[in-house]
């Protein structure tokens, strides 16, 4: 009995002493929230601790389900990864334009009020990006996303000069062909449930050959997986896919990681780690090649960026000292990649779904590409004719992204105290403060979209402006859509992601229509009802905010 009673204290032990830890630093936190004098609600548990974001969802449920008491507290609403997308606005309607989530691990400030939001943002420097949660893009080295200050200021020059009109160009002429393959593909089969692997393919070839100047043909989901044929991946374009598709896994552990734990790894992380591994060696090759040509052109003849990597290498050398390292120019690689493939391919998979639940959407999309076309086929689509002109298209876009941002940054107060100015109340702000501009209260509040926030409508962003009927895009009230967020630090992809989206749209809508496939005794207006309600229920944050099972909804193309 002695010896049960030290091994359940051994056990207990630890246990007890944790939970106190974790008791007191939340009390901690509490009382450093309540002095800065607005609203708090206190949770136990971390939202972004790893082990709690696997389970968080289930354990919630299980506790609403047996604990009826639980359901409208604190802990069931506020303490889950992607709690706000659920809320929306509540909160800030309940508990004011500014209130607190305290932790056991710090204090989250959340901001209703745009122009509270547009402070923040016009004072970078006081109010920086989390370096904490953004150093889980340093994959293969800092980049962009990652620095801060100066450092920030030197790596956006350098990386602004890959978006250029010429590159915005190559977007289009290259999106409308791959288009063109993915519709062919698409319209072949009877029941599509791929949609979302082969939006991903899609924007990622895009990125692959604009970017760095690595072509392939646009291959559907079915197509893809029987010519891998189980073999390991080796291409430029397949070692990415494989990393981009496993990026929660790559960027909690890492190649380094990956590689010191080879030996012990399961098949699928030995997969990974084997991406990476040639994805390195692709960038490092690339890298050398293309430094080689900048370092030998003749001082008669100027090199003229083809791609990303051309850019970023020309730049560093004519900068020299000021340049991007051998590192940086892999991070900024992986980092392109990454903003430039997943924030678009999420946001064609949510916009494909509610187009197939609005067929008058699709009709309004149709309407404006025949009459911007003409007599003219949607493979002659042209870059500065028709991209202008496609505002409908765009409208598609900017809707979609208003109600699910693909990235909700987050802000802190860094190592020192800030103040806050929110009406007549000064906030002083304790450092590692985290300031959160609530995305999903911002983009969906009534004050600023009207009374059907919560609704679908992409026609809300199309305005006349002349007696003959010209029409543009709004612009929404600064801080009420951050789409690609705002001030300095605003997105540099913002048109390229835009272009690639039109051509797209246009490409796949002039003469086609896509609807959900009804089930068993569903009727085809309750089905795209369905699809409407299931957008709502799957779409959840894994590393970006995105559909986890579209392949749960099948769709059918049919000619118009």
């Amino acid at each position: 009995m002695g010896l049960l009673s030290t091994a359940l204290w051994a056990v207990a032990t630890p246990v007890i002493l944790f939970m106190t830890y974790t008791y007191l630093s939340l009390l901690r936190n509490y009382i450093v929230a309540i002095q800065i004098g607005v609203p708090v609600r206190a949770i136990p548990i971390e939202q972004t601790n790893p082990f709690w974001m696997i389970m968080d969802k289930q354990v919630l449920a299980f506790l609403k389900r047996y604990l009826p008491f639980v359901r409208d507290s604190s802990f069931a609403r506020f303490n889950w990864r992607g709690f706000e997308i659920a809320e929306r606005y509540k909160p800030h309607h309940e508990l004011g334009d500014v209130y607190m989530v305290s932790t056991p691990g710090r204090n989250w400030l959340y901001l209703g009020d745009p122009e509270l939001v547009m402070q923040t943002i016009k004072r970078g420097k006081e109010f920086p990006r989390c370096s904490e949660l953004a150093a889980a893009l340093n994959v293969f080295g800092t980049n962009l996303g990652t620095v801060d200050a100066a450092e920030w200021k030197r790596q956006r020059k350098i990386v602004a000069t890959c978006f250029t009109e010429q590159a915005n160009a190559s977007v289009w002429s290259d999106t409308v062909v791959r288009a063109r393959d993915m519709l062919r593909y698409w319209t072949s089969k009877q029941a599509l449930t791929t949609a979302a692997d082969d939006l991903r393919t899609l924007s990622l070839g895009i990125m692959s050959e604009v970017g760095f100047g690595e072509s392939s043909q646009f291959e559907g989901h079915e197509e893809r997986v029987r010519g891998a044929g189980g073999t390991s991946t080796t291409s430029y374009k397949d070692t990415l896919q494989e990393i981009l598709e496993n990026c929660v896994l790559i960027m909690a552990l890492g190649p380094d990681v990956l590689a010191k734990l080879e030996k012990w790894l399961p098949k699928k992380l030995k997969t990974l780690q084997h991406a990476c591994v040639v994805f390195q060696s692709h960038m490092t090759n690339m890298y050398e090649e293309t430094k080689a040509k900048v370092a030998n052109r003749s001082s008669q003849t100027s090199v003229t960026p083809r791609n990303f990597l051309t850019s970023l290498v020309q730049a560093s050398h004519e900068m020299t000292s000021e340049g991007l390292t051998e590192r940086q120019v892999y991070g900024n690689m992986f980092m392109l990649a990454f903003a430039g493939h997943d924030t678009v391919a999420h946001t064609f998979t949510f916009a494909l779904l509610f187009l197939a639940g609005s067929p008058e959407v699709q009709d309004w999309v149709s309407e404006e590409v025949r009459a911007v076309l003409g007599n003219r086929e949607a493979k002659d689509l042209d870059y500065e004719k028709d991209f202008p002109r496609l505002q409908r298209c765009l409208a598609v876009m900017c809707e979609t992204i208003r109600l699910y941002p693909p990235v909700a940054l987050a802000k802190w107060t860094a190592s020192e105290t800030q103040t806050l100015q929110v009406g007549e109340k000064t906030l002083v702000l304790p450092p590692k403060t985290m300031i959160i501009p609530s995305y999903s209260s911002l983009h969906t509040d009534p004050r600023w979209w009207g009374e059907d926030s919560l609704t679908w409508r992409p026609s809300r962003w199309i305005k006349k402006t002349g007696p003959n009927g010209e029409k543009e895009l709004i612009t929404p009230r600064k801080g009420t859509f951050l789409g690609w967020s705002e001030g300095t630090r605003d997105c540099p992809g913002r048109k390229f992601s835009k272009v690639e989206f039109v051509a797209t749209i246009a490409t796949l809508f002039k003469d086609w229509r896509v609807d959900p496939v009804p089930q068993a005794g569903v009727n085809l207006t309750q089905a795209r009802k369905e699809v409407l309600e299931f957008i709502v229920v799957d779409a959840a944050p894994v590393l970006l905010l995105q559909m986890n099972h579209p392949e749960r909804v099948p769709l059918v193309w049919k000619k118009r």
